[in-house]
């Protein structure tokens, strides 16, 4: 097919706070050098920010390396933390436990990090940078030798058929001297690519968590600027991952989080019902008494740390921030570290401009306070699969003992691996939600602000249509109507039978049925660019 094309320096994928530094480096360095560097950065939402949802506690060291000057240009970075706490949650008491160093937030503020995405876009193009919002990559382009050459967006105007309606539009074709991806966690390009150029050790595989997020109004009697909280414990069983951010933001705002490893065992577990469940605990049932809920979102986050690093070049590219998985997970920060990623990809690609792969962003990886620093927290949440009480202890004696340097390296598992069939597992009775502090699916969906074009091709895609009925009712019970916090899958009675069906609009873009289906079968892809949640300042 004959398609429209444009030629770039550098095409960036993902206007998060890894591209947009990418970009806003590469565009300094340019200017420096004096020469001539276009940049094109591509956005599947419909604005910059738009699928961006984060807790988020930002540690401002690679913005300090960036911008220097950001107090100055107004950056949104306007709560500074004043006081840490961490909390251990039973049924209806919590117990005060010390913060742990790598949860330390002097210096560090409360921030929406959509609004920081957009304050880094603003920058960008002040530079140059040319920012498409509503424009999803969804394949690459390569040349005679398999080396990537550019990215293709997709086709809009399709139906659900695949046929194309009066709106119909052929995507572009972008090509670029180097494909910078930035897409987030489990992105699909960053998924292809790692098993195209097999990035990735099956002895060492990425592992996940989901996160929710609400914003909640709150009395101000119940709300202290800068404060932070984080617990673990209840409504989690022992050997589930997990616990709460509680952040309280400005103008009466409390970031109210909930993150659950997807190395959970239970099929019968709901994730999104254990987050409305938290918040029924005295303690924070008190915090939100009064208050009203404003926005919701749920994202699947990387887990996996150190170990789990795929091979970070290709060739004609890199992968940059969550995609490659640069999250710290005891400190529960990743923002400065997809920013510090891209700012060394754009640096790497001035020191050798020609080169075909960009094996100097690897080294220069290694060698940065991201590598450092993941290095010496590698083993802490790979214990917790021992359970609560040995992971706490063992986080203990290696961030106190060993600091960071014990002579071994824990493996993980593939989370989709982790989950029971139904025979071995206990059925979760989950309260019905009261319209006050816990919420239907619906309701929440709804918060998100998502939307897609119906009449389009579904973007959630079954590799083996038969496996639902065959597979994950009859053994797992059908676990997609659980681990989805959107209400996309559920089974239903058609002409007596039971199948699964799809709600593809009401998709939130979380990843999380990509990742935990236990047979591996369900397939996201990029729907139209623009389509899914609008988070605003989430």
């Amino acid at each position: 097919m004959e398609r429209e094309s444009m030629h770039y320096d550098l095409v960036i994928v993902g206007a998060g706070p890894a591209g947009l530094s990418a970009a806003i480096r590469a565009a300094q360095l340019a200017k420096a050098q004096q020469t001539a560097c276009s940049i094109c950065v591509l956005e599947k939402g419909a604005e910059v920010g738009a699928h961006i949802l984060s807790g988020a506690v930002f540690n401002p060291q690679a913005l300090n390396e960036l911008l220097p000057a950001w107090q100055s240009l107004n950056a949104p970075l306007q709560v500074p933390v004043t006081t840490d706490h961490f909390w251990f949650l039973t049924h209806n008491k919590h117990y005060a436990l010390p913060v742990p160093p790598p949860m330390h937030n002097a210096g560090n503020f409360i921030i929406s990090l959509g609004q920081f995405c957009r304050f880094l876009a603003q920058q960008a193009e002040s530079l140059g940078v040319e920012i498409y919002p509503g424009f999803a990559a969804t394949d690459i382009l390569t040349d005679e030798s398999d080396r990537v050459i550019g990215v293709l967006t997709n086709d809009l105007g399709l139906d659900k058929t695949g046929q194309k309606k009066a709106s119909y539009q052929a995507g572009m074709a972008l090509y670029a001297k180097q494909v910078l991806i930035a897409e987030g966690c489990r992105g699909s390009l960053a998924e292809k690519l790692i098993k195209k150029y097999a990035l990735r050790s099956a002895e060492h595989p990425q592992t996940y968590g989901i996160g929710f997020k609400e914003i909640w109004e709150v009395p101000s009697g119940q709300h202290t600027l800068g404060k932070v909280i984080h617990t673990l414990g209840w409504p989690l069983d022992k050997k589930t991952y997990g616990g709460s951010f509680i952040y309280h933001w400005k103008d009466n705002k409390i970031l109210l989080g909930f993150v659950i490893g997807l190395d959970y065992q239970n099929p019968y577990l709901s994730p999104y019902e254990e987050f409305q469940r938290f918040k029924h605990h005295p303690a924070i049932a008190e915090l939100l008494q009064g208050g009203r809920c404003l926005s919701y979102g749920a994202r699947a986050l990387n887990e996996g740390g150190y170990q789990a690093l795929p091979k970070l070049s290709f060739p004609g590219g890199v992968l940059l921030g969550c995609s490659a998985g640069f999250l710290n997970v005891p400190a529960i920060k990743g923002s400065h570290y997809a920013m510090k990623s891209g700012m060394l990809a754009a640096e790497c690609f001035f020191a050798q401009p020609d080169q075909v792969e960009l094996l100097n962003y690897e080294t220069a990886i290694a060698d940065s306070w991201i590598g450092k620093t993941l290095y010496t927290v590698r083993n802490i949440r790979p214990a917790f699969r021992f359970g609560l009480l040995p992971g706490l202890a063992y986080a203990a004696l290696d961030t106190y003992l060993f600091k960071g340097k014990a002579p071994w390296t824990f493996k993980h598992h593939a989370d989709h691996a982790q989950l029971k069939t139904t025979s071995y597992a206990t059925p979760i009775a989950y309260p019905k939600p009261d319209g006050c502090l816990s919420f239907d699916k619906m309701t929440s969906v709804n918060r998100a602000n998502t939307y897609h074009e119906e009449n389009q091709p579904c973007h959630l895609k079954l590799l083996n249509s038969d496996k639902p009925m065959s597979v994950n009712y009859p053994l797992y019970g059908g676990p997609e109507q659980r681990y989805c916090p959107a209400g996309v899958y559920e089974y239903v009675e058609k002409d007596q039978h039971k199948q699964l069906q799809i709600n593809a609009q009401n998709c939130i873009h979380c990843k999380t049925c990509d990742i935990k289906d236990p047979t591996q079968n369900i397939q996201w892809v990029t729907p139209e660019g623009g389509g899914g949640p609008n988070y605003g300042e989430m």
